[in-house]
């Protein structure tokens, strides 16, 4: 036993933390029962990931889901996990994941208070060739006192209680926000908890790395294609920005909040009113970029300022350090006034 000293005795975990988080603001504990659930549903998802070849669990579950890509089987798990451990765990009403056209409301017996929008397995086109893919959420309070329906989950991203996502990479990460800053926390296997890792993480106010599918540049708007221009060759002599794309938000996303930068998700001339959702992508992602420190915007607003019409609503998106952010926008503005 001679590695005990290295043994720490007083980790710091999720459920701690969160637990940690509910008594300062003086909760009710729901919200810590929920993340609590949600944190079991990403456990068994990793675990999943993990061993994806062996089960079987690679392929195409033979129908596409209401946003246009093809259902993978893992999707289909990971979707079906995240629902079953919120619906059991009796604090939410309302439900909207991608992989279902409609939301969940919750059966009466099971509801509490709170509003989930997720994506259970985001950048599932990666599944097969082992690239990193990852579960985003937004958590809401439920806003009126009629019944639960769709409409309690169209609220801005202001409103978002909590937010977080889950990369499924070399290790297994949840970044998680409350409103209070955001932290990192790292799966550990061998006891099957999530640990403290990075506390009050904070973005770079100006990086030198940007993401975007460069594939789509024959559809840019002017604004993206002047931008991208400046980044990659500096009027000022600076050197060029490095460009890094994995195709996969959590993963882009992730890479911008820990190395600084900008990830661009831009409308084009094939998907005019951008690609990727709100409420369980862009939503989440702005939530926590903004309590890093970082910014998010559409080009003409805030991301979080948005007041959805849908659920499954699309918008453009350019989300990073505040800097990167900034200058993006002022190119913007420049081209659409």
């Amino acid at each position: 036993m001679s590695d005990r000293g290295s043994f720490d005795t007083n980790v710091v975990t999720l459920t701690r933390f969160v637990l940690e988080e509910g008594r300062k603001a003086k909760g009710t504990g729901e919200l810590t029962t929920l993340l609590n659930s949600l944190c079991t549903a990403i456990k068994a998802i990793s675990s999943a990931v993990r061993k994806a070849g062996i089960a079987n669990l690679y392929g195409i579950a033979g129908s596409t889901n209401v946003t246009g890509d093809q259902v993978k089987k893992l999707d289909v798990l990971s979707n079906d996990l995240v629902i079953n451990m919120i619906k059991s765990s009796f604090t939410s009403c309302v439900l909207v994941t991608e992989e279902n056209e409609e939301a969940i409301i919750v059966e009466p017996e099971s509801r509490g208070k709170y509003v989930v929008c997720f994506d259970p397995l985001d950048g599932s086109s990666n599944i097969d060739c082992l690239a990193s893919i990852g579960t985003i959420f937004a958590i809401y309070r439920k806003s009126s006192d009629d019944d639960p329906c769709e409409g309690d989950a169209l609220q801005p991203g202001r409103n978002i209680v909590a937010a977080g996502y889950a990369l499924y990479g070399s290790a297994t990460m949840l970044v998680l926000s409350t409103g209070q800053g955001v932290n990192c926390f790292m799966l550990d296997p061998a006891i099957g908890e999530f640990i403290l890792v990075d506390r009050d993480v904070r973005i770079k106010k100006k990086g030198n790395i940007y993401s975007l599918n460069e594939g789509y540049a024959q559809y840019f708007d002017p604004a993206v294609t002047e931008y991208l221009q400046r980044k990659k060759f500096p009027a000022d002599g600076s050197a060029p920005y490095g460009a890094r794309y994995v195709g996969s938000m959590v993963a882009d996303v992730h890479r911008t909040l820990v190395y600084g930068g900008i990830f661009l998700y831009p409308a084009n001339a094939k998907s005019p009113k951008g690609k990727l959702r709100l409420l369980y992508e862009c939503n989440p992602m702005a939530f926590i970029m903004e309590q890093a420190g970082g910014m998010a915007t559409t080009g003409v607003m805030d991301v979080l300022d948005i007041q959805p019409v849908s659920i499954h609503q699309r918008v453009p998106v350019v989300l990073g350090s505040p800097d990167d952010v900034k200058e993006y926008i002022d190119i913007y503005k420049k081209h659409f006034p």
